[in-house]
């Protein structure tokens, strides 16, 4: 038996890491990552390892997937199998190349044709050792009888070397050439000669690590310069292992998305015919109500509408609209939005968005004691250990559910006013809907923030990002309970004996019999009456920070002492509306602050300053603060953070240094003044809320995908429209559209129209970019693509099966890469 853990890596650098398995050859990881991809990649990697206290873990093997092929898989649920990790194939970075054929006439006349190489630089290489490399590089003629090979000088330190050396081969001989030799090469042997660079980690006195090659074709220079950025491949015999052990096999759920982002007035007829959908009468022939109907999955259109809807403050108004259609159709009060219907997936990612510093703030305390101080809290008589006792588990349960539920009930001041707002419309849609129950305006309010809100985020803290990781097997089961009692006491009226014996499991009642009490039903109304206000917070309320952000990053010493000593020392950061401090420890006081409201500018940092990756720097009133990130992915979302709480910052600064103040003079510019105006400009404003970040024009662009896709089922649902309002009697062909909703059909019919000629504008929008692209792009050249998001659900490695809940994710525009191609 081993203990396992997995990482997710870009190319060669690890982003996330799971949690350790122990004692298992069929570890279930049953993790959740969602992030942005910062920088260009070749290849998405999962690597098992086997975790080892006294020497370095043990890679057993790996899956690699082609950034092209991750479509292929995005969405489902797949084994892969493990391959074993070789040298040869741990590639990343990309070099760039100026290649010439040039023809040279002889001192008797004749003609013969010479290569020029032109290697300049190589961006990107990988850590070795989790330093940075020594790289060089070779560069040889290659053909069928024939290696000349030559070699850069070796550079220190550096995974971004500028090697700025040319080489000269000699590819065709004159004819009057009499010199023997084996390298006899004619004018037509050309169309077999390539061009290759291997780049190579100098190892001293260990063996030279291979850090990737590309190949380029004699023939498809001629007589013309070539100058171009390529990808570095790994070797052809990479991954090609003469090892037949099955390693076994890894279940990942992928879903990788790339959006092609136009300007923003491209989509301003969309945006306008979504933003106006709570206006339409009848709701269901508005153009957000239209998308939830045309795809085959919900999710797939709330995700992104209720984004865009929040972006542009008119979420409210539309969630009132679907749910006032919703309660047309419940006819008992007690299933009230119980259903998955438009109005609960749209208020169950609002919640999800807006409600994160709510859950955090509320839960992460109480829940950080169950995961860390658990105690058992078993009392299911089939589950129970030898020795347990179950007085005392049904005492420590008690104990937890109701600080759980303390916390709950007290929390209102703290719960967001959209929420707010949102539980307010509810509440008096459904008492208007059922006017004789007194008690329906309660349960609307609490099948939300009970059932789907709190009780989910206790038994997944990890999904919350209130905890790390996946709890063990014993807290789980803790949560569970902790997660059903939750929900059974904030259910309206649950309290009663005619609920007590609904209950499917005898424990459970048993348990609850212990908790009809009056006041935690006065609790609960309280606490609903409160969450369900117009009312403005208390002062108080508002005046505690968000905490936005911590981690572990390095950090270089100010010199703030004479005897300080300027190097990185590991330390805990923590940002939230009000400062950014950092600590020797988490928990730890802290050691420095700074006022959000003194934070000039937010920016990366040369990778030259230090010789180091992943850096940025915080410019405030003193020194500048540098910061060193664990992985690309972490410092991207680091700067994004502390450049969205300091947005709105008074004494911001246009102009920064991009590299450091060292010796005397700043890299960049060499100003030997340290205080002197910075060389380059910052960079552009980032959105200014710092709870939510949504990308107006992205989103809109998923709508607009998600049209694309299913342009048939539009179409239909035209033709629908049509036959009703043509023969206003039974509809013809039922199957077509017996699932879509229609109540307006000469309403739905023109938003229908209106969408349909607002998606082939669109459409022929991209044409055009595809196309100018398309024509612009050459071999090597450089042409924009546009990166992705991805969430991995990675799930177990062995043989059980076990179904996941879908996942889905939103794409972001992305720099200028260079591919080589295939």
């Amino acid at each position: 038996m081993r203990d396992f853990f997995c990482t997710i890596n870009l190319d060669q650098e690890e982003v996330f890491r799971t949690q350790v398995v122990e004692k298992s050859l069929s570890p279930y990881f049953g993790e959740e990552f969602y992030f942005e991809i910062p920088r260009t990649f070749q290849w998405l990697s999962f690597y098992i390892y086997d975790k080892s206290v006294l020497q370095k873990d043990l890679r057993i093997g790996k899956v690699s997937i082609k950034k092209e092929d991750l479509c292929n898989y995005t969405g489902k649920e797949n084994w892969f199998m493990l391959q074993p990790v070789d040298s040869n194939s741990e590639v990343q970075g990309k070099v760039h190349l100026e290649l010439k054929l040039n023809e040279l006439i002889t001192d008797n006349g004749s003609v013969c044709q010479q290569l020029v190489v032109h290697i300049k630089e190589c961006h990107g290489l990988p850590l070795i050792n989790g330093q940075n490399c020594d790289p060089y590089a070779t560069v040889s003629l290659v053909g069928p009888s024939r290696n000349d090979q030559k070699k850069t000088k070796v550079k220190k330190k550096t995974s971004n070397p500028q090697f700025n050396e040319t080489f000269y081969f000699e590819v065709t001989r004159s004819s009057s050439y009499t010199k023997k030799s084996q390298f006899q090469v004619e004018e037509e042997d050309i169309e077999k000669l390539e061009v290759r660079v291997d780049l190579w980690n100098n190892g001293n006195l260990v063996q030279d690590v291979f850090l990737g090659e590309i190949k380029v074709p004699v023939k498809v220079l001629r007589n013309d310069s070539f100058q171009a950025w390529y990808l570095l491949q790994p070797k052809e015999n990479g991954n090609k292992s003469s090892k037949t052990d099955d390693l076994g096999s890894l279940r990942l759920n992928i879903c990788y998305t790339e959006d092609c982002v136009l300007p923003s007035e491209y989509y301003t007829s969309l945006r306008n015919l979504l933003l106006k959908s709570s206006d339409v009468q009848p709701i269901s022939a508005s153009a957000a109500y239209i998308l939830s109907e045309v795809c085959r999955d919900k999710y797939d259109a709330v995700l992104p509408l209720v984004r865009l809807l929040l972006h542009h403050h008119k979420l409210v108004p539309f969630v009132a609209a679907v749910a006032e259609l919703d309660l047309k159709d419940t006819q008992e009060a007690n299933t009230i939005f119980r259903g998955n219907s438009l109005a609960t997936r749209c208020v169950d990612e609002m919640m999800k968005i807006v409600g994160k510093h709510y859950l955090k703030v509320t839960l992460k305390p109480v829940i950080d004691e169950i995961c860390e101080s658990p105690k058992p809290c078993e009392i299911d008589p089939i589950k129970l250990k030898e020795g347990d006792n179950v007085e005392s588990n049904m005492d420590n349960l008690r104990y937890y559910v109701d600080k759980v539920f303390r916390e709950i009930v007290q929390s209102s001041i703290s719960c967001p006013t959209l929420m707010c707002d949102v539980f307010y419309s509810l509440r008096h849609l459904a008492a208007k809907r059922f006017p004789n129950d007194p008690h329906v305006q309660y349960s609307a309010v609490s099948s939300f923030v009970f059932l789907r809100f709190f009780a989910v985020a206790v038994v997944s803290p990890h999904t919350f990002h209130l905890r790390p990781h996946h709890p063990d097997a014993q807290t789980s089961r803790t949560l569970t309970l902790i997660s059903k009692a939750i929900q059974t006491l904030g259910s309206w009226g649950s309290l009663t004996k005619s609920k007590l014996s609904s209950f499917k499991e005898t424990f459970m009642c048993e348990f609850f019999k212990t908790f009809q009490e009056e006041k935690f039903t006065e609790s609960v109304k309280k606490f609903l009456d409160d969450v369900s206000s117009t009312e403005s917070k208390e002062p108080s309320g508002l005046s505690e920070p968000v905490h936005l952000k911590e981690g572990e990053m390095y950090k270089r010493a100010q010199g703030r002492t004479r005897i300080g000593k300027k190097n990185f020392k590991k330390r805990w950061f923590c940002l939230t509306s009000r400062e950014f401090t950092y600590h020797k420890q988490q928990d730890k006081e802290p050691i420095f602050t700074i006022p959000i409201k003194n934070i000039l500018a937010v920016e990366k940092l040369d990778e030259s300053s230090f010789n180091k990756k992943n850096m940025f720097q915080v410019l405030h009133g003193e020194k500048p603060l540098y910061i060193q990130a664990n992985n690309c992915v972490e410092a991207s979302e680091w700067i994004e953070a502390l450049c969205r709480v300091t947005r709105c910052n008074q004494k911001r600064l246009s102009f920064y240094h991009p590299s450091a103040f060292l010796n005397g003079n700043w890299l960049c510019c060499k100003a030997t003044i340290e205080n002197s105006v910075g060389c380059a400009r910052c960079t552009a404003d980032v959105p200014a809320d710092t709870q939510i970040e949504i990308d107006g024009d992205r989103e809109t662009e998923r709508i607009y995908s998600l049209f694309t896709i299913n342009r048939s089922k539009l179409q239909k649902l035209e033709e629908a429209c049509g036959s009703i309002a043509v023969y206003q009697g039974p509809r013809k062909e039922p199957d077509d559209y017996s699932n879509f909703t229609i109540e307006d059909s000469v309403a739905t019919f023109h938003t229908l129209k209106q969408i349909i000629d607002v998606v082939e504008k669109l459409n022929e929008s991209h044409e055009k970019y595809q196309k100018k692209r398309s024509s612009s792009a050459k071999y090597g050249s450089e042409f924009d693509v546009f990166e992705g998001t991805f969430i991995c659900q990675l799930l177990k490695l062995g043989e059980n099966t076990v179904r996941p809940r879908n996942v889905f994710c939103q794409g972001k525009k992305a720099e200028r890469i260079i591919e080589q191609p295939e």
